[in-house]
């Protein structure tokens, strides 16, 4: 899927100017670590102490002459949260002065928590979600619990309360040692 973004509806004399010009002209295009940088700080709506890139939401990109072409997989092809994503995105470069944006959607290879960078898993686990145990394999096919840790004090003593926690990704666990609820964000 390919959405194009009508780059006229884009007020650019109340931004400041970096890459382009009061008439949406591209004067110069920002390099690809730059708005790698940038999109670093786009957070999920759904839990917003980790960003679109810590999650692996961002596959690609890439110029295309004046035009970047940003590669997204969403998290799942129901995700609530990908349109409002992909408008986060498209405003965050628009804001920063990149006009000209192509958002493309990339279904295959299907996304997978192996995906979250190491950073992405660690500030899950300093706000309070426990990070995917292991790797998306077809372990949970098969029954294997994963051993899940307590995000608040580390103990491995804990139990699933509920498949589903506070999002279709996460599942609600609580911890026998300190008693603290904690959602699980599931392996896929």
């Amino acid at each position: 899927m390919i959405r194009e973004f009508d780059n006229a509806q884009a007020d650019h004399t109340s931004q400041p100017l970096i890459a382009t010009d009061r008439a949406g002209q591209q004067l110069e295009q920002p390099s690809i670590e730059a708005i790698w940088t940038l999109l670093d700080a786009v957070p999920d709506p759904e839990v917003p102490v980790v960003s679109v890139v810590d999650l692996g939401i961002v596959r690609d990109l890439q110029w295309d002459g004046r035009q970047l072409v940003v590669t997204l997989t969403p998290t799942y092809s129901g995700c609530p949260a990908t349109e409002f994503i992909e408008e986060a995105i498209t405003e965050a470069l628009h804001a920063a002065g990149i006009a000209n944006v192509r958002l493309h959607q990339q279904l295959a290879p299907a996304w997978t928590t192996d995906w979250i960078t190491e950073s992405g898993r660690e500030k899950l686990r300093q706000y309070g979600i426990a990070p995917p145990v292991g790797s998306a394999s077809k372990r949970s096919l098969l029954g294997e619990e994963p051993e899940v840790a307590c995000p608040q004090c580390g103990s491995h003593d804990t139990v699933q309360v509920s498949e589903f926690g506070s999002t279709a990704c996460k599942a609600l666990y609580r911890c026998n040692s300190c008693l603290e609820p904690f959602d699980y964000f599931k392996c896929i």
